[in-house]
């Protein structure tokens, strides 16, 4: 049996279309909607059942919740995002809404709110957690959904994400070749994908080149969380001579520790993510980030063809990592 991708292919139509045409949209030929029910019949194809009446009870809105808690949602990679997803949801006849977590209310709460009020045709969830509450609500409720990073659910569900693991294994070993020996990591927290897969990352670098891996501290995902982190780190006996820094922000703060203890302009850095102020720190912040153009266009894309009853696992995108070098990781390993 053909899925609904294989079907639009065949007929060499979008998959929306193709989508539309099986609903009877009136926006969409007589002669085309017949074309493709003909093509369907033939290969057998049936429409998931919970998408289809979604998409006959439209609600024309797809939501993604706003995470209270600060620094889970940095402006530059999430708003930006969000306004590219936005605009071709918009295309489709579909309007995005951020909806903010009030105060004493949880993520799950809001999905529960917008998914049991029958008020979204579909979710975009963010800062994903291993084990996320959110994503097994809405697989146990047939709700279109997909995910800015991965979790470690058993079911399979549509997502975007960066290699994060291999990213921070390739920036250890950089570190590693460079001639450091003691190279620190200063890790968000354990319970997001993310940070996780990052740290993952660092110590299976530290474990190939048979280096301990004891120079680790966590901290919130925040300036003030990179800053204690490295201060943790520094006060070691014998401290790094390069961190690897789980965000943009966590460098940052570490920028600020290192300009307090004696030798600290001595010590290279790396961040992830690539924020605009990271290229005006001093000295300038090198930092990785996710390769692909336009991922607004790309999650707005996965969202539609999730409505449409796509299985989830031809929904999910891996995208590498790439370095963007400026001036912290140059620093010389003299005290490696």
């Amino acid at each position: 049996m053909a899925n609904l991708k294989q079907l639009a292919q065949s007929l060499g139509l979008s998959i929306t279309t193709v989508s539309r045409a099986l609903d009877g949209y009136a926006d969409v030929s007589a002669a085309t909607r017949e074309r493709v029910r003909e093509a369907a019949d033939k290969v057998g194809y049936r429409p998931n059942a919970s998408a289809r009446r979604l998409r006959r009870q439209r609600a024309e809105l797809v939501a993604v919740t706003l995470p209270s808690d600060p620094g889970h949602i940095g402006p530059p990679h999430f708003l930006d995002m969000l306004s590219g997803c936005a605009e071709h949801l918009a295309a489709a006849g579909l309007n995005l809404v951020i909806a903010p977590v009030p105060r004493g209310e949880s993520e799950l709460d809001i999905c529960r709110r917008f998914v049991d009020g029958r008020r979204v045709d579909a979710m975009l969830l963010v800062r994903t957690k291993r084990k996320d509450e959110r994503v097994e609500f809405l697989q146990s409720r047939g709700i279109p959904f997909v995910t800015n990073g991965r979790t470690e659910s058993l079911l399979p569900h549509p997502y975007i994400d960066g290699d994060g693991f291999a990213g921070f294994r390739a920036a250890t070993l950089r570190f590693h070749a460079a001639g450091h020996r003691r190279i620190g990591h200063i890790a968000g927290p354990q319970e997001y994908y993310f940070a996780h897969d990052r740290c993952r990352g660092w110590r299976a670098a530290m474990e190939e080149c048979g280096l301990a891996t004891d120079l680790c501290a966590e901290g919130a995902p925040l300036e003030q969380g990179g800053y204690l982190a490295a201060l943790e780190l520094l006060r070691q006996p014998s401290r790094p001579t390069a961190l690897v820094c789980a965000t943009d922000e966590m460098a940052i703060g570490a920028l600020r520790a290192l300009r307090e203890v004696d030798g600290g302009n001595q010590i290279s850095i790396v961040g992830h993510d690539d924020l605009a102020m990271g290229a005006f720190t001093s000295p300038p912040l090198s930092t990785m980030r996710m390769t692909g153009e336009n991922l607004g266009a790309n999650f707005a894309s996965l969202l539609l063809r999730a409505i449409a009853g796509e299985p989830a696992e031809e929904l999910q995108e891996l995208h590498a990592i790439e370095f963007v070098d400026r001036d912290s990781h140059r620093r010389p390993a003299k005290a490696a």
